[in-house]
């Protein structure tokens, strides 16, 4: 009996132990920590853009992301050993350097790597004497879930209109820089960006404008203009307290039409001497990549005459007559700076409007305002 309870006895322990060829449980390990070397270490693009070729060796899977729209890569992700990442640039606008931030993650494991890209070179072409006293850079950074910030509203005011407000315009002028969510004015990579986009069956677009007002100055701005049958950006003056056009004068600093490849327009509007009775005083400039190139538009103002110039080129001038007429010269007071993005209307639409080139964007790297 006590032999047969020593044999059920080993019986019982030989099948506890379960089958030798049972797979042994898995044991967690710890992860690898990937580690990254690049090729170069540090990297400076020109302002004028350019591509790159970076080596990236790991020892692992990686992605890699890039936290500005200016800066891309490609391809976005590699594996153990070493990949070729080829990281482009757009072109620069502003004066100042800017930096991309570039991401490398694998798991929890990650570094960063910073690509510095130098400010363009802009000329200076204000005149003799004068002062910097007012300006708008549109370096505001982006907002908290990387939204676009908008023009500040200590410094510029919208106007809000519907269609056929003036020059029988197509487009609705937003208040606020966005509707729902369209935006139509946003400041990113440095410049302010008025967009001109479909929303349904309307136009939606931005018009903007200084609080401050001058008498007499040199007033520029650096631009780049959208294309297109149908667009219509300007960069112009009204008066502080206009009550009547065009008894109370315009100037208009820069004006483009999409249907009019690189040639800009410069005038002055007053009673005596205006568009509705083709008595305006007017020039055009021809220039090269109006739309692909920021140039320098300006005025210098005085109480003599106004000058039109672009890149530093005059190119319109109109004197005053000196007779103390207000049909004549009403340019004696206070105007403050306007920058819009009109659709269609008598000039822009007058050769119909294309709308497969909506979205149209009207791009300002600065304004500035300079006194003696």
């Amino acid at each position: 009996m006590n032999r047969m309870n020593g044999i059920l006895a080993l019986l019982i322990w030989l099948a506890s132990c379960g089958s030798a060829n049972e797979p042994l449980p898995v044991v967690p390990q710890p992860p690898v920590a990937v580690k990254w070397t690049i090729t170069p270490s540090t990297v400076s693009l020109s302002s004028k853009g350019e591509t790159r070729s970076l080596i990236v060796e790991a020892n692992g899977e990686w992605t890699v992301v890039s936290n500005q729209s200016w800066l891309t890569v490609s391809p976005s992700r590699g594996s153990n050993g070493q990949t070729s990442v080829k990281i482009t640039a757009t072109g620069n606008p502003g004066e100042q350097p800017r930096d991309a931030l570039l991401t490398f993650s694998s798991g929890d494991y990650g570094i960063t790597y910073t690509v510095k890209q130098e400010g363009a070179i802009i000329a200076n072409h204000v005149p003799e004497g004068y002062t910097l006293v007012w300006r708008e850079e549109f370096n505001a950074d982006r907002l908290n879930g990387g939204k676009p910030a908008l023009p500040d509203m200590k410094r510029w005011w919208y106007e809000a209109a519907a269609p056929g407000w003036v020059n029988n315009e197509l487009q609705t002028y937003v208040d606020g820089g966005f509707r729902g969510t369209d935006t139509v004015a946003a400041i990113y990579d440095g410049t302010l960006k008025i967009i001109a986009r479909k929303s349904g069956n309307a136009i939606l677009s931005a018009r903007i404008n200084t609080n401050e007002s001058w008498t007499y100055g040199y007033f520029e701005a650096r631009l780049r203009v959208p294309g297109g049958k149908g667009t219509w950006p300007a960069f112009w003056m009204m008066p502080r307290d206009f009550k009547q056009w065009p008894l109370d004068g315009e100037i208009d600093i820069m004006e483009y039409v999409g249907y009019r490849p690189n040639v800009v327009q410069s005038s002055i509007h007053t009673q005596a001497y205006n568009h509705v009775q083709r008595t305006e005083k007017t020039a055009t400039k021809a220039i090269q990549n109006a739309e692909t190139e920021f140039h320098i538009y300006a005025v210098e103002w005085t109480a003599d005459y106004i000058k039109g110039f672009v890149d530093g080129e005059e190119y319109f001038r109109f004197d005053n007559d000196e007779a103390g007429n207000k049909h004549t010269w009403p340019f004696n007071v206070p105007f403050y700076l306007k920058l819009n993005l009109a659709w269609g209307g008598d000039w822009g639409g007058s050769q119909g409007v294309d709308e497969s080139k909506l979205p149209a964007v009207y791009e300002i790297d600065y304004v500035r305002v300079y006194q003696r």
